[in-house]
C-alpha cells in the first residue's frame, strides 16, 4: 500500500486539484444540481498493476469528501473489467475530482505495471531492479512508490540522502580516488561510476564497495564482474532494455538501474462510470 501520510502525497494532490479546477468548475456548476447524489465506479479497461487506489479519499475529501470503497490495493494484479473501487458523494464532487483522480489512479499504474514487468524478466536471479530519479517533477515520492509496489526497489530518493560520485564529479574532483576521499566521512550509502578498466582497478584500489556501470554491452559487462570478482557491489545501467536485461542479469549484476520504469511508463486505461442515486 502506498504511504498516504507523506507530506509530499497531500502536497501533490491539493496541486492537481488546484490546477484542474482553478477557481470553479463551470460545467459541472451550470448544468449538474448542488443536491444531485451520485455513485461512480472505477473499472479496468485492460490488466495491469495498480497503484494509487489509496489516493483516492485524500482526493475526494479536498471537495467535500465522499462515501469510498476501496476494492484492491496497490501492487496488486488488476485483470480487464475488474472494479477497483466505488465512490457515493455528490454528483458535482464526483464529476469535479473524476480526472484528478483518474490521472493519479493511471499514471501510478503504469509505473507500477512497467516495473512489475522489469521485475519479471529476472525472475529466478538474484539481480534486484531499481528505479532512478528520472521522474516527474514534483511526483518522485509518489512514482517511487509505485515503483515499489511494482516489485522495484527504490534506489536514493535525492541528492539528499546518498552518495552517487557520477563522470562529472570525478571530472571535477581531480579523478576517482580525490572523490572517494573526499566522501570518507560520509555516514550513508557511497556510490560511484567507473567508465573505464584504470578507473574500476583505482576505485577498488581506493576502497570503493559500491560501483556503477554504466553504458557497457552484456559481454563487458559480464568481463568486469567477474574482474571485480565481489569485491564490491555492482549495479548496471544504460541501454538496458525489457528485451535484454535478463543478459545483463545472467552477468552477475546485483543490480540494474532502469529510468524507464519512471520516465517512459505508459499510463493504463481506467474509467470512471458515473450513476445517480435514487
Amino acid at each position: 500500500m502506498l504511504d498516504v501520510s507523506h507530506p509530499e502525497v497531500r502536497s501533490a494532490i491539493e496541486r492537481a486539484l488546484k490546477e484542474d479546477i482553478g477557481p470553479g468548475d463551470v460545467t459541472t456548476e451550470l448544468t449538474v444540481s448542488a443536491e444531485l447524489k451520485a455513485r461512480g465506479h472505477f473499472i479496468a479497461k485492460q490488466d495491469f498493476v495498480l497503484a494509487g487506489i489509496e489516493l483516492l479519499p485524500l482526493v475526494y475529501e479536498q471537495k467535500g469528501g465522499a462515501d469510498i470503497r476501496l476494492l484492491a490495493e496497490s501492487g496488486a494484479e488488476i485483470h480487464d473489467g475488474q472494479m477497483l473501487a466505488t465512490v457515493s458523494a455528490r454528483a458535482r464532487t464526483l464529476l469535479t475530482c473524476e480526472r484528478v483522480a483518474l490521472n493519479f489512479l493511471q499514471r501510478l499504474s503504469g509505473v507500477a505495471t512497467l516495473a512489475r514487468k522489469h521485475v519479471e524478466a529476472l525472475a529466478g536471479s538474484s539481480t534486484r531492479i531499481l528505479d532512478t530519479r528520472k521522474t516527474t517533477p514534483g511526483l518522485r515520492v509518489l512514482e517511487k512508490m509505485a515503483a515499489a509496489a511494482g516489485g522495484a526497489m527504490n534506489h536514493r530518493r535525492g541528492l539528499f540522502d546518498a552518495v552517487l560520485i557520477k563522470n562529472n564529479h570525478i571530472s571535477a574532483a581531480g579523478g576517482v580516488s580525490e572523490a572517494l576521499g573526499k566522501t570518507e566521512h560520509f555516514a550513508g550509502p557511497v556510490e560511484i561510476e567507473v567508465r573505464t578498466r584504470s578507473e574500476l582497478d583505482e576505485a577498488l584500489q581506493a576502497g570503493a564497495r559500491h560501483l556503477l556501470l554504466d553504458n557497457l554491452s552484456p559481454a563487458e559487462a559480464r568481463e568486469w564482474i567477474a574482474h571485480i570478482a565481489g569485491r564490491a557491489t555492482v549495479e548496471l545501467s544504460g541501454g538496458i532494455r525489457l528485451d535484454n536485461i535478463r543478459s545483463y542479469a545472467d552477468a552477475g549484476a546485483d543490480f540494474i538501474s532502469c529510468g524507464a520504469i519512471t520516465h517512459s511508463a505508459t499510463a493504463v486505461d481506467i474509467s470512471f462510470q458515473l450513476e445517480l442515486e435514487q
